[in-house]
């Protein structure tokens, strides 16, 4: 269904709606909902209302982990359920500064001088959020520091980014970001990362900071080798809505950017969103936006399409906040509902010349979320025709695939933000927070767990344990040569696709093991060279 020029500027004029204190405006007009949509969802926004206010003062709001949620505390700790929350995340606050600018004028500094370059090491999360920022937010003519992540165990990842750190570890400053502090990725990365330091001659704990939760295993390992600092996370926020804490506003900070007006934006967002009027809550909207175009079950995939290189990861960064949240096998009533809403994207107008024809001409399955930036340089800008600016080109891109997309009866929703700036970036992560809250209770789901995150990992362990199993008997029959249903059954494995892909990896990767036939697993052996 599409509407006539006429009825579409009449549906712009009702729902286009500006937010001057928040630099942001939502036109949801493109999305043909009807008119009587918004007073038939009214009941249910009014209980997602009453949810979201239970979880900010301090309600069970993730009943599977018994936990608060408290992201919304973090932008305004007056609003923290007790004296010591308040104090600790105010606390936190000024701990984060007073080192920021330590490190800045050198008084805490590396082997080799002042810290130039920030290596973060995390996964998720812990890395997602502070990439996004950084990339939005920085600026080579303004860092104060270079930031490089670890956010895999990828070794030759990690190789790749201790190339471009190559002389420069003494000036660099490490931060090890783990809840837990057991999460292997970044385990990992820490190990790799100590092992570089080491060779280089250089003692890594004087130049390692840690972001844990108080008494974890990396809190104990940095308060035993007398890490550099220390720095707090709180069960009762998640990672995926984590930075505006430590994860976030460390790495920020260090890079030169305005944590408060990040905090400021965030603060304001969340103000906004805290309207029980659904017409002045674009958060609401939003879920409301969500929920009519997927049916309440997902049914369509969300496109994030920015118009600005600086948004580039707000797709990644959301595609967690959404799917991690939203992806849920069960309800909070223990409902089998196979829930969530699968989010994808890179940039305009880069992908007009990728996925753009198949959104245009392809399976409708989607539903786009353009976000325009009304500024689009610092200064001037030069004509590249008569009268004409790559800006103004940037503009009439955005402005032409989203009228070409609609003509062929695909819907969109239109974010605009006035510039990209701390303020801005604050404001979009407290949106789309606050978004995903609601719309968890539209859809009655426990946003703030992830069971199958945790069902991946513990199966990763199993796969360990089984490359260890494969080795020891390798190695205790140096020469013998191995069939893949050999081997599985001498360790007590029936799952031979597992043994077999363990023993490709081994044969690829420990140069003491050796392999025949690994083309065709039926007939392939593995043996330990003796």
């Amino acid at each position: 269904m599409t509407f006539s020029k006429a009825e579409l500027w009449q549906r712009f004029v009702r729902y286009y709606t500006a937010f001057p204190n928040l630099g942001l405006t939502l036109d949801i007009s493109r999305v043909n909902f009807p008119e009587g949509y918004f007073k038939s969802m009214e009941p249910r926004m009014q209980a997602a209302y009453a949810a979201m206010r239970d979880l900010e003062a301090g309600a069970i709001a993730n009943p599977d982990e018994n936990r608060m949620v408290g992201h919304y505390w973090l932008r305004n700790p007056s609003l923290a359920p007790s004296h010591a929350i308040r104090h600790q995340i105010e606390g936190t606050l000024a701990e984060i500064k007073s080192f920021v600018a330590k490190v800045h004028d050198g008084t805490i500094r590396g082997a080799q001088g002042t810290f130039q370059e920030l290596l973060l090491i995390g996964i998720g999360g812990s890395a997602l959020g502070p990439q996004f920022v950084a990339h939005a937010l920085g600026h080579p003519d303004r860092d104060k520091m270079r930031l490089h992540f670890f956010d895999n165990t990828d070794p030759d990842g990690m190789d790749k980014v201790l190339a471009s750190l190559r002389g420069k570890l003494g000036r660099t400053l490490t931060l090890v970001v783990s809840k837990s502090g057991g999460t292997k990725e970044t385990r990992n990365g820490m190990l790799e990362a100590k092992f570089a330091y080491e060779s280089a001659g250089l003692a890594f704990e004087k130049h390692a900071v840690a972001i844990t939760s108080i008494g974890s295993e990396l809190d104990k390992l940095a308060t035993g080798a007398a890490w550099t600092a220390r720095f707090p996370m709180w069960d009762w926020v998640g990672g995926r809505t984590s930075e505006t804490s430590a994860v976030g506003l460390l790495p920020a900070a260090l890079q030169g950017i305005d944590i408060d007006e990040l905090l400021r934006g965030a603060r304001c967002c969340d103000e906004q969103t805290r309207s029980t009027v659904t017409a002045m809550n674009p958060a609401a909207q939003l879920a409301l936006m969500w929920f009519y175009i997927g049916k309440g079950r997902g049914e369509k995939d969300m496109v994030i399409l920015p118009y600005k290189d600086r948004l580039e990861l707000l797709s990644k960064y959301l595609q967690q906040l959404i799917m991690e949240s939203l992806g849920k096998e069960k309800d909070l009533h223990g409902h089998i509902v196979n829930q969530g809403i699968a989010v994808y994207g890179n940039k305009g107008s880069t992908d007009q010349h990728a996925y753009v024809q198949q959104l245009r001409d392809g399976v409708a399955n989607f539903f786009v979320t353009f976000i325009q930036v009304l500024k689009d340089r610092d200064g001037r800008s030069v004509a590249v025709e008569e009268g004409v600016t790559s800006g103004d080109y940037l503009n009439g891109f955005y402005l032409g695939t989203r009228q070409a997309l609609y003509e062929n009866g695909r819907e969109s929703i239109s974010i605009a933000i006035d510039r990209v700036s701390p303020f801005s970036i604050g404001v979009l992560i407290a949106l789309f927070e606050r978004a995903v809250g609601f719309y968890a209770s539209l859809i009655s789901v426990n946003a703030y767990h992830q069971p199958g995150v945790e069902a991946g990992k513990k199966a990763a362990g199993n796969m360990i344990s089984l490359q260890c199993a494969i080795l020891k008997r390798l190695g205790t029959n140096e020469g013998r040569r191995f069939s893949v249903a050999d081997l599985a059954n001498a360790i007590g494995n029936e799952d031979l696709e597992s043994v077999f892909k363990v023993c490709q990896h081994l044969v690829a990767t420990r140069p003491m093991v050796e392999g025949d036939n690994l083309a065709t697993p039926d007939k392939a052996t593995v043996w330990l060279r003796r």
